[in-house]
């Protein structure tokens, strides 16, 4: 991620909470009230966010002074300062909603992830993202999942990324006349040299077919532990097999044992709880110049 890319995520973030001001802290706290405040973890989990957290502080005042404590990636545990910042407490307040939420949201997703990660420990197989994620935090929340342990979708950054040939694609042309070698060689001459061709199946059958097609990666979609491993079994060695579809914490250590490549799981991000984390001001020190 860049600077410039958080910026404007976080930008959009701040007009949504503060384009009226905060009315509570201008009516009560002096404009000259100067403190520090920590970061605290209040769960034990998989910390993501601190570089977003540090700036949307920054874009609210930059003269507040923000030190980051423990790293992203790290594993934290309830009463762990995570970071602090210090200077005009109203900035402070300010930023404080829009920052954990960021904060919250990202480590969530990590902790989840990492969740996942342990659970196929010891087998060859990685645990991928999707573009199932939150509008305009992908990038964040891909970061999150690398933090966490999993990787990033080969194909699945934008649709720009890669050539992935899913079952809305595959029944149009269809209704067009082409079966899946005729599909499959379409997008590999339509598509830009080098771009890799993944393509979306149900059933054995059709994942020998796409094989046989050309197809760089196969997606084996919602099919039972016994049916990837059947599939696996007739796929050549040089072409990828993704598992995706119905994969959970019960589950994802059956598909991984069914020799796929890549375990792809939308709910990394759609459905990660975020993990609990808190900013208190510290009394202690709190003074008006």
């Amino acid at each position: 991620m860049t600077e410039e890319q958080i910026d404007r995520i976080i930008d959009l973030a701040l007009t949504e909470d503060t384009s009226r001001g905060d009315v509570t802290s201008e009516a009560l706290i002096p404009a000259t009230l100067l403190g520090t405040a920590i970061i605290q973890a209040k769960a034990k989990g998989i910390l993501a966010g601190t570089e977003v957290a540090s700036r949307v502080f920054l874009r609210v005042d930059p003269s507040l002074r923000v030190t980051v404590l423990i790293p992203d990636g790290s594993t934290i545990k309830p009463g762990d300062r995570i970071a602090t910042v210090s200077g005009r407490v109203i900035s402070i307040l300010k930023a404080e909603r829009v920052m954990l939420n960021f904060l919250q949201r990202l480590s969530g997703i990590a902790t989840l992830t990492a969740r996942y990660v342990s659970r196929v420990k010891g087998l060859p197989v990685m645990i991928v993202d999707t573009r199932k994620t939150t509008p305009g935090l992908r990038i964040m929340e891909k970061h999150a999942v690398r933090m966490g342990g999993g990787e990033n979708h080969p194909v699945r950054l934008h649709l720009g990324d890669g050539i992935l040939i899913k079952d809305n694609h595959l029944a149009a042309s269809r209704a067009l006349g082409k079966n899946l070698k005729d599909i499959i060689a379409k997008a590999r001459q339509n598509a830009p040299e080098g771009m890799k061709v993944e393509v979306e199946v149900i059933s054995v059958e059709e994942a020998k077919e796409a094989a046989e097609a050309g197809a760089d990666i196969i997606m084996l979609d919602n099919m039972s532990p016994e049916e990837m491993r059947r599939a696996v079994s007739q796929i050549p060695g040089e072409v990828k097999t993704e598992a995706s579809g119905g994969v959970n914490l019960e589950n994802v250590r059956a598909v991984a044992k069914t020799g796929v490549n890549i375990i792809s799981i939308g709910a990394l991000t759609h459905s990660a709880e975020a993990l609990d984390i808190s900013l208190e001001l510290e009394p202690e020190t709190l003074q008006i110049p």
